[in-house]
Parts: C-alpha cells; sequence; structure tokens
C-alpha cells in the first residue's frame, strides 16, 4: 500500500519550488526557476534507484527502470511536465492540508474572505471523508502538473521496491514549458525509446483522454491614428475602438465561459493599447478540424472585411497552429487505451472517457511518433487560486501506473 503521508510530503515538496513558466521568454526553459525542481527531480530519480537517468542542456529529464522479466514487451513511457501556469502566480505556494473533508465550504484565506465552496465547485462533494491539498487563496497549487510527477516518481519507487510486480522496460520523462505549449517541443521522441506513453496530466480520477482541441494562436494588431483630441475632427483614428469592432463581431457565445464538451471557441485572453496601436491576443480551439480551420478563416475573412470598411489596412492578423487532435494518431493503436482503461477497472476506478479541453504535451508527442494518450492526476480548478487536489486520488494515479506496467507485461508474455 503506498503511504498517503509519503505521497503528501512528495507532492508538498514539489509545489513549494516556484517553477512558473514564461510566454515571452524565448529559452528552453523560458524561466531559470524551473532549473530549482529540474535539478531535484534528477537527484531523486537517482536516489529511488531508476537508471540511466538524464537531464539535458534544456531541462528535459529521462530516466529507465529496467525490465525485471526474461521475455520481450514494449517499452512504455510515463511523461509530466514541471513548469506551472503564467495565468496566475505559483510563488509561496503554501498547501492546506484538510483532512476528512466533511463537505462544507474551506475557508482558504480568512483575511482576504477567500472561500473554495461546494456550492460553486461541485466536484468538491466527490471527496467527501478524504483528505484534500489546497492553496490559501494567493497562488496556485501546482497540481498541474506535479500531482502527475509525484505520481510517477512514487510508482516508480513502488515498483523498485516491489519486485514481485513483473513490468517491462519502462521510461519516464518529464519536461519544462508545457504551460506555454512548447513542451514537447525539444522532446527527444527517438532518444526516450518507448513504444507508447501516457501523459499523468489529466484532472478527476478516472479520466482518460485521447482526443484534445486544435489550437492555434492569433495576434491581431489595430494600427490607429493619433493627433491632438482638441482639432482631431476627420483625422483622429482611435485603434481602440476598431478593436472592439473586431472583438464585438466575433460570435459572442462561442467563448470558453459559454462553451462545453466538443464546442470550439474563441478566446481574447490580453488586450493592451492606445489610440494609436492596440494588440489582441487569441487562443482558437476546436476539435473537429474543418470547424477549427473554418474558424481561423472566420479572423481572417473579419480582418479583410474591417481593412477593406477603412480602405486601408487598419488590422494585421497572424494566426500560427500550436497542435492538433491526438485522436487521429491514437485510433490505430487504441490497445494503448485498452490497457489504461483495464488498469482502471481492475482497481475499482470508473474509467471516465471523454476528451479534453485543451492540450497536453501528448498530443505534440503523439504526432511526433509516440502515441501518448492522457491519464488522471486528480487536480481540481487548474489555474488558479482554486486549485486543489484529493490525495486519495494522487494515490490511485500511482497505482494505475503500476497496474498498466504489470498488465503491458501480461499481455505480451506469448
Amino acid at each position: 500500500m503506498i503511504s498517503k503521508e509519503h505521497i503528501i510530503n512528495r507532492f508538498v515538496s514539489y509545489v513549494t519550488i516556484d517553477t512558473e513558466s514564461d510566454p515571452n521568454s524565448e529559452t528552453t526553459p523560458s524561466t531559470k526557476k524551473q532549473w530549482d525542481l529540474a535539478n531535484k527531480l534528477a537527484e531523486e530519480l537517482k536516489s529511488i534507484g531508476m537508471q540511466d537517468v538524464n537531464i539535458d542542456e534544456n531541462a528535459y529529464i529521462m530516466a529507465t527502470l529496467p525490465s525485471n522479466i526474461d521475455y520481450e514487451v514494449p517499452t512504455i513511457g510515463f511523461i509530466s511536465h514541471f513548469d506551472t501556469s503564467p495565468d496566475f502566480t505559483g510563488a509561496n505556494v503554501k498547501p492546506q492540508i484538510i483532512e476528512n473533508y466533511n463537505g462544507e465550504d474551506i475557508v482558504l484565506n480568512e483575511a482576504k474572505n477567500i472561500v473554495l465552496s461546494p456550492d460553486y465547485f461541485e466536484d468538491l462533494l466527490l471527496y467527501k471523508g478524504q483528505t484534500l491539498i489546497t492553496t490559501d487563496g494567493t497562488t496556485l497549487l501546482g497540481a498541474d502538473d506535479k500531482a502527475g510527477i509525484c505520481e510517477i516518481v512514487s510508482a516508480m519507487e513502488y515498483l523498485i521496491q516491489h519486485p514481485d510486480i513483473k513490468h517491462g522496460k519502462i521510461r519516464v520523462g518529464f519536461t519544462p514549458d508545457e504551460e506555454i505549449g512548447r513542451g514537447a517541443h525539444k522532446f527527444d521522441v527517438e532518444k526516450f525509446g518507448a513504444d507508447w506513453a501516457y501523459t499523468m496530466d489529466g484532472s478527476q480520477i478516472g479520466e482518460l483522454e485521447y482526443e484534445n482541441f486544435n489550437a492555434a494562436g492569433a495576434v491581431v494588431k489595430v494600427k490607429g491614428k493619433i493627433v491632438h483630441p482638441g482639432y482631431a475632427k476627420d483625422k483622429m483614428i482611435n485603434s481602440m475602438y476598431i478593436a472592439t469592432e473586431f472583438i464585438n463581431s466575433l460570435p459572442r457565445l462561442e467563448t470558453p465561459e459559454h462553451t462545453e464538451e466538443y464546442q470550439g471557441f474563441f478566446h481574447l485572453h490580453h488586450i493592451s493599447g492606445d489610440v494609436e496601436e492596440t494588440t489582441l491576443q487569441y487562443i482558437i480551439r476546436d476539435h473537429d478540424k474543418l470547424h477549427f480551420e473554418a474558424r481561423k478563416e472566420v479572423m481572417i475573412k473579419l480582418t479583410r472585411e474591417l481593412n477593406s470598411q477603412y480602405g486601408r489596412e487598419v488590422i494585421t492578423t497572424e494566426i500560427k497552429d500550436q497542435y492538433y487532435n491526438m485522436r487521429e494518431k491514437i485510433e490505430p493503436v487504441m490497445h494503448i487505451v485498452d490497457i489504461a482503461e483495464e488498469a482502471m477497472k481492475q482497481l475499482d476506478i470508473e474509467p471516465l472517457i471523454k476528451a479534453i479541453r485543451g492540450g497536453t504535451d501528448g498530443s505534440q508527442l503523439s504526432y511526433k511518433g509516440l502515441p501518448c494518450p492522457n491519464i488522471f492526476a486528480g487536480g481540481h480548478n487548474f489555474h488558479g487560486r482554486y486549485e486543489y487536489v484529493p490525495v486519495e486520488s494522487m494515490i490511485k494515479a500511482t497505482e494505475v501506473i503500476c497496474k498498466i506496467a504489470e498488465l503491458t507485461a501480461l499481455k505480451n508474455k506469448d
């Protein structure tokens, strides 16, 4: 049995290290502070008995648990990322341990009146009687994806300590900068050498995902013309007004707060500007490839129409694809999803097979030749002050990793 105290201590040791990534940086990792946890993880993997532990010049970590059987089976991998989202601060994380959660409001920060309530976050009620780890209301927690790292390290440690559990060769990989879409960019799939892998980067217990959004980022720049406002008649062009026209011309109900399940969206996540120039930053998401392409064309067409309306180029729109739906790469090898599903069922976990309303390293890795479905890590409310993770979910995820390793060996025995 995996110790609850051991899981908590390991997880807390990770989340109290600030690893926030920076989308405006061109280095890898994007922030120097990611090295603090990366180096710790490399040493920890060595200390628990992993082999071939390597950390490269970009902070990508790989290690091997050798096979303990005398026949050939596929090499499998488990992958998580150690950076946290720049959407909310990850500095000075002060985890709070809530034992035997009673199903009522959790006061995260009394002084600031910050409350984690099941009236708003109904999923909390799934975990009555369990141990929760929350924030103190002033930072994110970092369960995305330090819970996944904790589970992978703990599973490897457990397998090393219990050689009676038979398994083939297992590779583990930890990446920087996943939260800014670059986690797989410099991941060496050939060096990793796995036939397939699983990212431990999902949310609720039981989640098993092999579909994700197609994703693109768009930067819309609007040019205005500043003159003295007292003499601006027929001369001033206010870029902020034109930007507002652009924003309001996109489908208002096709935004994150109005969509769910397989519905795509346009998301304006940053705006800055003045009379002379305004910049809008969007992300575009859709599971369906044709709808995804159509969304991009909507923005391009709108740009052309507004430029035509103003009689000159007042708007430029640059769109760059970020990642694609991994389903295309997973469906030909669905047995890797079946193994994960069976592992959960054998551990009395109800599999929740669903599409990710986001992306993981696994989506990009699948297109680089490493099929990589996503498995729950247990956390909820990622990227903000209301993030929490049930310890029991982390323990179950750890057990799922061990069971997948065991099943892969058993299914290939003949």
